[in-house]
């Protein structure tokens, strides 16, 4: 089983208590279907455990299979200097199947961020070093698909349905406090 080789910090995008007992590390790329798929189940995990549950989400867009990828990541980090990362995160993924940079544009003037902003973001390639530096961390853990999720450092190569996601996180809670 893979670990996670880039610990959790102060330039990752998190959502949850900072002191959660579980930290789900998620590798992803925006424009897959399987990460689309993925995101309603991760959000009722965030539902379910939410006094003990973190998420963390990073970058690995797949560019050889996916042309809007890095430009969904650009987006999404664009908000994220704006604020609104995990609102931009989440309507991404709402309407993964049928991405593009206008729809990009159109959910940026949704969340009344400066599309102008956004445009300028995408040209200058403004966060280019983070989603790098996402992808990077994310092979050096041994990720090699999307999306990938680590739970407590460690790979989880479980399903990514609700039950499998569930007992990962139950295990997990078992593990950090065993039952007495």
């Amino acid at each position: 089983m893979s670990k996670l080789r880039v610990p959790v910090g102060p330039h990752d995008h998190i959502r949850g208590p900072a002191n959660a007992a579980v930290t789900l590390v998620e590798y992803g790329d925006y424009q897959c279907p399987y990460c689309a798929a993925a995101h309603p189940v991760v959000r009722m995990l965030e539902g379910r455990y939410s006094s003990v549950l973190r998420l963390v989400y990073r970058h690995f867009p797949l560019v050889e299979v996916h042309p809007f990828a890095v430009i969904a990541a650009e987006t999404a980090e664009y908000a994220g200097e704006n604020g609104r990362f995990w609102e931009m995160h989440d309507a991404i993924f709402a309407n993964n199947h049928r991405l593009s940079p206008q729809l990009l544009f159109a959910l940026a003037g949704t969340l009344g961020l400066s599309q102008l902003g956004l445009r300028d973001s995408i040209e200058h390639s403004r966060h280019a070093d983070k989603i790098q530096s996402d992808f990077m961390g994310g092979v050096r853990s041994g990720v090699n698909g999307t999306p990938t999720f680590f739970i407590n450092g460690q790979r989880h190569d479980g399903g990514f349905n609700l039950p499998e996601m569930s007992a990962a996180v139950d295990d997990a809670l078992q593990t950090v406090a065993p039952a007495h």
